[in-house]
């Protein structure tokens, strides 16, 4: 689908497809012998969705280093975020902001302190579908879940106040791979409106497992090593937008005055996960050049 400054989408197109494949990698991760995270509630998704592609991968989940490596490195981007919010609200922090929450279930898996507030922003029909999913399955939030359906190409804070966020609150915010689905000006009005709200002691994560794509170059990969294509028909390429226009995020926050941790790659942060990353994991990186950024205000 191509995309337009005014485009639409619900969990099973356009971009809102990605936060459901993203899903299915988590569910497949979780299969994994030793994961880096588990995510039960990814599977749920997905069998919901009832799409022919993930489904049909969830009923005969791959195991081989090569078919799982997307998974895997999901896996590590999962744990980054993870790590996040338990690092955050141990600071003190009790008030946390997933901007394009997806199919993110953070506010049901990880063992939020008592008071803590989670405000998940993402377009209506994103949020209504995981909302549906999870009150089916009895599941229950460990934080005060609130949603904010809005469109982050719009005044989003707006509708982020109006649910009860409190601006002279320390807030922990998460960016997971939603940049390179961004314009740099789309991006940058982003920052400066999370900067516009983030009170003294607010941190904020940001990182995708690429932060540019080359799709010729990707798909020569995929060529080399046979079942590393775990997207199906989706060409990433035609959702996202030139890194190359855009601010990187790291200078973008210390030029406002942020204290910014240095920036890791997805292998330094397997690395320091305790796993040595294979060699089809750093040609991947080495196409799509992740990236993870740490801030406090």
């Amino acid at each position: 689908m191509i995309r337009s400054d005014d485009d639409e989408w619900d969990i099973v197109s356009s971009v809102g497809y990605t936060a459901l494949l993203v899903a299915g990698w988590r569910a497949v991760h979780a299969t994994s012998p030793d994961p880096l995270v588990r995510d039960d509630y990814a599977k749920l998704f997905v069998t919901a969705s009832g799409d022919p592609y993930l489904t049909g991968v969830m009923a005969n989940p791959p195991t081989s280093e090569t078919a799982t490596a997307f998974p895997r490195l999901y896996g590590v981007q999962s744990r980054f975020f993870d790590e996040f919010f338990v690092a955050a609200t141990g600071s003190g922090i009790r008030q946390a902001v997933i901007v394009a929450a997806g199919l993110d279930s953070r506010a049901y898996r990880l063992g939020w302190p008592s008071g803590t507030t989670v405000f998940e922003v993402d377009r209506p029909k994103v949020l209504e579908f995981k909302s549906r999913v999870l009150a089916e399955q009895a599941a229950e939030p460990a934080a005060h879940r609130v949603e904010v359906a809005a469109d982050l190409r719009e005044d989003w804070p707006i509708a982020l106040r109006a649910a009860g966020f409190a601006p002279d609150k320390p807030t922990a915010w998460s960016l997971e791979g939603l940049l390179p689905y961004l314009t740099g000006q789309a991006q940058d009005a982003l920052f400066a409106r999370i900067d516009q709200l983030s009170a003294p002691a607010s941190r904020i994560a940001i990182g995708a497992l690429g932060s540019c794509l080359d799709q010729d170059r990707l798909s020569a990969l995929e060529a080399a090593y046979p079942g590393l294509n775990m997207s199906g028909d989706v060409d990433f390429s035609a959702l996202t937008y030139d890194e190359k226009t855009k601010t990187k995020p790291a200078q973008w926050l210390t030029d406002r005055g942020w204290n910014v941790d240095p920036v890791r790659n997805t292998l330094q942060l397997q690395a320091g996960y305790g796993r040595t990353p294979p060699e089809v994991d750093a040609q991947i990186d080495a196409i799509m050049h992740s990236e993870y950024v740490t801030a406090t205000r």
